[in-house]
């Protein structure tokens, strides 16, 4: 009898939810019912019933959404419904992510819908022992969720066999191309079997993306539920207008004024974001930090100790714009803008998840107002000015003459240096060089 034949009879009772129209199974039904999805959202209801039914598919959301569960739901029952064994030292699906945060994200989103299956979930960062998870792939996984350098060294160590997996899902693509990945994504699906299902998932549609979706997908459906740019509907979002120097102490009171609230604070850069925890440490305050400086171990138990309550304020670079599922972050801190305008929807986006209400804030120096009014511009909204005077696009220039860019553009591409860490070399954060993307010209962000 079928894997998935064992699994309907452990669980006969269906669980009557809106979910039960889209064609998965019982089992999955209650997995769904006990996750406490009481109705799916708009992507859920969209993409699950085509993945079921074996289309390539496009779909086109934002972050906070419910991607993982639109792919990852229909991925294992179609795995179930194949009953066959996970291979010794391959896999049966592959997932892609650009993070390690987002990468852990939706392991543990999987392994809460299939605990009652015979399906194993494996994941595999950087940052973290590699011998640990050649031991772990040498079983063989029915489900590898990974990132792209990681993958590859241990593909190179002869590790895992990608040419075993039917199933290939990129999810966030457009940040995998943003941070160099593309490269490596070109290898890598090269190496899965040609007869597969390919689900891509990306929150903007730049011309790259459509390229890599005529590239990899076979006449695929497209699905897309919100506008590109688009921010939650339950998101506060203000801006104050202050000097740099300014900021520090503004960000101190507003953080002092809301004790009982969970913080994220978005810099720019690894250095900047130490900085301004350590500062915030130093007046009392309970603070943490992630970004590419820090080792895997460190980013987790950053995570943890917010989700806990032992800080409740987390600074962070655009490591955490994605993968970070925390829903009782109530504040958003735009610490300085980022320099893409499209990842301040990714970082508003960690706020106002789960039904629950957010408040964006935008601290904005006058040299950053080129940014500003290009993020006004992709979401198509003028966010409304909580304090400080408007300053003319004129002070953009500023940081032009210091070397920067000006806000209103992408940065230029940087070369790589020569001397990189073997370390580095395998770390799959933002701001770290992919694997063997040496002549890569894409936009790497400073994480």
């Amino acid at each position: 009898m079928r894997q998935r034949e064992h699994f309907d009879a452990r669980n006969k009772e269906m669980i009557l939810t809106d979910f039960q129209n889209l064609g998965l199974s019982g089992g999955l039904l209650k997995a769904v019912s006990e996750n406490g999805y009481a109705s799916p959202t708009p992507i859920q209801e969209k993409a699950i019933p085509l993945i079921l039914k074996g289309h390539d598919l496009l779909g086109l959301a934002q972050t906070g959404t419910g991607k993982t569960a639109a792919f990852g739901l229909p991925l294992i029952d179609r795995l179930l419904a194949d009953g066959d064994v996970a291979p010794k030292g391959g896999t049966r699906a592959l997932i892609l992510a650009p993070t390690r945060e987002l990468v852990n994200q939706i392991a543990k989103n999987l392994i809460s819908y299939l605990k009652t299956t015979p399906l194993r979930v494996t994941s595999v960062v950087g940052g973290v022992s590699i011998n640990a998870q050649i031991k772990r792939l040498s079983r063989g996984t029915d489900i590898l969720v990974a990132t792209p350098g990681r993958l590859l060294d241990l593909v190179d160590r002869k590790a895992v066999d990608l040419g075993t997996a039917s199933y290939l899902v990129l999810d966030e693509a457009d940040q995998m191309l943003d941070l160099g990945f593309i490269h490596a994504l070109r290898r890598i699906s090269g190496l899965v079997r040609d007869e597969r299902q390919t689900l891509l998932f990306s929150a903007t549609m730049p011309k790259q993306i459509e390229d890599l979706a005529r590239s990899y997908l076979r006449n695929p459906e497209r699905v897309e539920v919100a506008p590109t740019g688009r921010t939650a509907d339950k998101v506060t979002q203000s801006v104050h207008f202050m000097d740099q120097k300014a900021k520090s102490d503004f960000l101190l009171q507003q953080l002092k004024a809301n004790p009982e609230g969970m913080s994220l604070v978005f810099c720019r850069t690894k250095h900047g974001a130490e900085r301004l925890m350590r500062k915030l440490s130093q007046k009392g305050l309970a603070a943490g930090s992630i970004h590419g400086n820090k080792s895997q171990n460190q980013r987790d138990r950053a995570i943890r100790d917010l989700r806990d309550g032992k800080i409740n304020v987390l600074v962070a670079t655009d490591v955490a714009a994605r993968g970070i599922d925390i829903p009782g972050v109530s504040h958003v801190y735009n610490f300085e803008l980022p320099e893409v305008a499209e990842a301040y929807v990714h970082r508003i986006g960690r706020t106002a998840r789960a039904g629950a209400d957010g408040d964006a804030v935008a601290l904005c120096a006058p040299e950053e107002i080129g940014l500003f009014r290009q993020i006004e511009k992709l979401i198509g909204v003028d966010i409304p000015v909580a304090g400080g005077e408007v300053p003319p696009m004129s002070a953009a220039a500023g940081r032009s003459k210091r070397g920067g860019q000006n806000r209103g553009n992408k940065p230029a591409a940087k070369k790589p240096s020569r001397k990189r860490s073997a370390k580095n070399h395998n770390d799959n954060t933002p701001g770290a060089r992919p694997h063997k993307q040496r002549r890569s010209g894409n936009r790497k962000s400073a994480a």
